[in-house]
Order: structure tokens, then sequence, then C-alpha cells
């Protein structure tokens, strides 16, 4: 690879697949998964894209699509071990190898563990962090095997810091999953198998609405003011601030970084130490 690299080359993702997990969104407008799996599809990867909500996977499908983008999306339920394994298998078969994985799937239920009983502790390790360890079980070997390949895992900056709601196992299971990920980036770095963490902050996604109801009652208004109010910046992320940074770390020019968590969160984290 050349020193130097022309503009037009920056972040190109040309020849490499990218497996998203989440790859839909919650209702109208852009999610996290959406947007990675689009603007990857965009600079020029295959997408292996699933959701456990077809439809919306579906939905992005034909925006990377409309874009000129090519894409396979499916339904999988990425908390089940044997759905994972056929979901790698899936994936190879249709484009032949994985150069990148994006585990972004996740949910916030609230409690701490006085009033959230043991079946939603559970269930949010399970989404939150067990189906990150599913995945890298399956694509490690094979990033191994061909040389190497990059895996971002979308954690969150409830991981870091309490930001306001009452979310312990969301938390826990967030905070988890950057340890595991820079851990196995040390174990697995000599086979150039790239392991990172994004760490989003408050981020304005289609996902907020629902944020409200379990948090705030159901005032989306007064929910949004305060998220943009808790942010140095004056204003929640989105996102593609969230894809932006996918991208970095699933280009060649990210290729000396890993175990590292990106912090995108308008300074957040900064003001709360």
């Amino acid at each position: 690879m050349s020193d130097i690299t022309s503009r037009q080359e920056l972040f190109r993702l040309d020849d490499k697949v990218v497996l998203v997990t989440g790859c839909g969104s919650i209702g109208e407008g852009w999610g996290n998964g959406k947007a990675m799996a689009v603007l990857c599809a965009q600079q020029g990867a295959r997408v292996y894209g699933v959701d456990i909500n077809l439809e919306a996977a579906q939905a992005t499908h034909h925006e990377i699509d409309r874009r000129g983008g090519t894409s396979f999306v499916e339904r999988r339920d990425v908390t089940a071990a044997d759905e994972v394994k056929a979901m790698v298998e899936a994936c190879v078969e249709r484009f032949g190898r994985i150069d990148v994985l994006i585990n972004n799937v996740g949910r916030s239920e609230p409690g701490d563990p006085v009033s959230m009983n043991e079946d939603t502790w559970a269930g949010q390790l399970q989404i939150n962090l067990n189906t990150a360890f599913l995945t890298m079980k399956q694509v490690i070997p094979l990033m191994a095997a061909q040389g190497g390949g990059s895996i971002i895992n979308i954690s969150s900056v409830a991981g870091l810091r309490y930001v306001g709601k009452p979310q312990v196992g969301y938390a826990a299971a967030k905070a988890a999953l950057m340890q595991m990920t820079s851990t196995t980036a040390v174990i697995h770095a000599k086979e150039n198998v790239r392991i990172n963490c994004i760490v989003p902050g408050l981020m304005h996604t289609p996902l907020v609405a629902r944020l409200a109801e379990k948090y705030a009652g159901g005032d989306y208004d007064g929910f949004v003011q305060t998220r943009n109010n808790q942010v140095p910046m004056g204003r929640m992320g989105d996102a593609w601030d969230v894809a932006h940074a996918a991208l970095f770390l699933a280009s060649d020019q990210s290729r000396y970084i890993t175990g590292i968590e990106l912090v995108v969160d308008g300074g957040l984290t900064c003001a709360t130490r």
C-alpha cells in the first residue's frame, strides 16, 4: 500500500465484504445500522445485512440499491448461536469472504438490580454483549485465514458514564463489550484481525421516540431537549456521525488501529468526568 493516498481513494471499501447486524432502522429515518450499511455500500463494499425485522432490513437494501450499491439482506436473530453460524456461512457462500463485521445489535431497558427482574437482566446481556461474542466466534477464524479483517463493535457512552437514564443492564453490557473488544484485539492482533469499538453518545435517531416512552413518560419533545442540553455541542449527533466513524475503522486507512474506543459524543464524556 502506498504511503500517499489520493483523496479519491480515501475510505474506499472496493472489493470488501461488510457484514452488518442490526442493519435496519426502527421507524422512519436513519438508524445507526442503516446508515452504516448504506455508507459502506456507497464506498464500494458488498453489504450483507441482517436484522430481526425483515421489513426494516429490506428498506436498507432498497436504499442501497437506489444508490447503485450491492447488498443482500435477510432476517436473523443473532442472539441464537445456530442462526449466527448460518448467517456467516450464508454470507461467505454469497460473497466469498468477510472483510468487515459490524456488530450493531443492541437494546436498552430501564431498571437497576432492585427494580429489574432476572429475565430482563439476562436479556440485556444477551442482546448487547453475547451477540458480539457469537459473531466474533464465527468470524475471527475466517478473517485470520484470509489474512485479516476489521471488526467494529457498537458500544455506548452508557458503558463509560451515567448519562441520566437508569439502565444498569445496558450500561454493564456495553462496558463489558468494550473490555471484550480490547482484550480480543490484543489476542488476535498478530493475525491482522483488528477489533475496535465505536462509542456513540446521545444520538438523534428514530430510536429516540421509543426511549422517550421508556424514560420520559412519552414526552418526546422534552426528552429531545434534555438530551440536547446534556451535550457540550448543544445538540445530539445522528446516525451519519456513527457511520463515518465506522467507515474509517472499516477502511485501510485505519490499518494500524486496533483495540480502541472511538468516542462519538459531542464532548459529553469529557464534560462528565
